[in-house]
């Protein structure tokens, strides 16, 4: 399913309007994504919670080559499914 047949979903669902249902979607991303960005955690109880991971410098190794590269701390978003969620899933 992609954003568009979401939209289509939950308008047809509850009975909104698809642009209505779009703009909503729209400002969940908007929100989640600044609120990460910041370093706050997103959860969605029991469905779905977003945060971001702080990765340390380290060295790797070029497989190739066998070069020892340096490689920068870096930010990255974690996304991890909520316990209802994953025990839907499990039947």
């Amino acid at each position: 399913m992609n954003k568009t047949e979401l939209i289509e979903a939950i308008a047809g669902k509850v009975d909104a309007p698809k642009t209505q249902v779009a703009e909503i979607i729209a400002a969940l991303e908007d929100i989640v994504v600044s609120s990460v960005k910041k370093g706050e955690k997103v959860a969605i109880t029991g469905f779905v919670s977003f945060e971001r991971v702080d990765r340390k410098a380290r060295l790797a190794r070029n497989p190739q080559t066998g070069e020892e590269i340096k490689v920068p701390a870096s930010k990255a978003p974690k996304v991890s499914a909520g316990a209802s969620f994953k025990k839907a899933i499990k039947g």
